[in-house]
């Protein structure tokens, strides 16, 4: 297989996550009208997902560890598939919430053993390319989700929205099946699968590879948190209209695209981690001032651009350095890389909603940003320890 059509199968793979939350948004609306139920309800559909694929990376990264990555990878697109048809024939709120519970689990496998298939075949600046690469991909599949989603919708039903997605996974499932293994015999886990669990304690107690897992959560806790936060922000502090609103939100999910974008270029991991921390927090502390001190909106624009550009920097980065650092546990760290920010971001984003929302996203960020700079100072300290 060409390393191009590789590179598509990979990337298709790490969009997964945000278009199993992401696809069908649209149609939520709908779901509260045809099922009879009120909104929350339907909202747990979407909750019930995320916990899924938080879950399933924490599972899957052992199994793919000890029995290789082609085979779980297959049978998981496999279960996707089939939970994602369940959604699509599901008669009631319900047996959606099960189904979609199913789908993150399931759907979490191509998240974790993508990120491992690339730390098997490749290493340094090339691996760091494919990740900047990875999370560029990361940075327009939230975008695009729901417009496919929503154009799906409008064409048919939101039965036929999630038909798209269960197609999608089918092309996927047939794509993997030719796909080489990446992990040798000889380089997987001896140990019976209940106790290759107890790898993560090896991954836990890496200290290198934690410190990056943990820069990574803060660096995503922050973009979660502005992306939970905007809605209110630029229509209800700013006074924009939803139109404006919508087209602002795209054009700044190009920075984060531009800042992975700078990693596959400049091949110095550690110059870029240190470029994303002070940069993320340069623009949240001037993101924060202009709320605090009702400064002009352009002000306020350019330090999120400035902050989304420092997470598209520190996103590949991070994310590679952790896996480089935990070789005989990629599977693991990178179900680890994974779950911990999904976690951490989980816990942030409803944070932004407590009393004043500028005022309580500007701590946030500041808080976030401050995570981010702490552990750079700390591996730092290691390094030249």
């Amino acid at each position: 297989m060409s390393k191009k059509r590789l590179v598509v199968i990979l990337g298709n793979l790490t969009a997964f996550g945000p278009f199993v939350t992401d696809f069908y948004l649209p149609c939520l609306p709908r779901l509260t009208r045809d099922f009879g139920v009120t909104a929350s309800l339907v909202q747990l559909s979407l909750t019930a997902g995320l916990a899924g694929l938080a879950l399933g990376q924490v599972l899957v990264g052992p199994v793919s560890d000890k029995y290789g990555r082609k085979r779980p990878l297959v049978w998981s697109l496999l279960l996707f598939a089939l939970a994602t048809v369940g959604c699509m024939l599901s008669w009631g709120i319900a047996p959606l919430i099960c189904f979609r519970l199913l789908q993150g689990l399931t759907g979490a496998s191509s998240l974790v053993i993508s990120r491992a298939m690339v730390s098997d075949m490749f290493t340094g600046d090339e691996e760091a390319r494919y990740f900047a690469l990875f999370s560029a991909l990361l940075g327009v599949a939230p975008i695009v989700a729901p417009l496919v989603g929503g154009a799906a919708f409008s064409l048919s039903s939101w039965q036929g929205t999630f038909a798209v997605l269960a197609a999608w996974s089918l092309w996927l499932l047939y794509e993997c099946s030719r796909l080489r293994e990446t992990l040798g015999e000889g380089e997987r886990m001896r140990e019976p699968l209940g106790r290759a669990f107890l790898g993560y304690k090896e991954v836990l107690r890496n200290r290198p590879c934690m410190v990056m897992i943990l820069t990574f959560s803060c660096a995503n806790a922050a973009l979660m948190s502005y992306v939970s936060a905007s809605p209110f922000i630029f229509q209800q502090h700013f006074g924009l209209t939803p139109m404006r609103y919508s087209l602002l939100f795209a054009c700044n999910a190009v920075a984060l695209i531009l800042g992975s974008g700078l990693v596959m270029k400049v091949k110095n991991l550690r110059r870029d981690e240190a470029w994303g921390c002070w940069g993320l927090l340069a623009g949240c502390v001037l993101s924060a001032l202009a709320l605090f001190l009702g400064l002009p909106f352009a002000v306020f624009e350019a330090a999120v651009v400035v902050l989304l550009f420092c997470i598209g920097i520190l996103t590949p980065v991070a994310v590679t350095l952790a896996m480089n650092s935990a070789p005989e546990h990629r599977g693991m760290a990178s179900a680890l890389v994974g779950a911990i920010p999904y976690i951490v971001s989980g816990v942030a984003a409803p944070l932004t909603g407590l009393g004043d929302v500028p005022r309580s996203t500007s701590l946030l960020l500041l808080i976030c940003s401050a995570g981010c700079t702490v552990f750079y100072l700390v591996s730092r300290r290691w390094r030249y320890a």
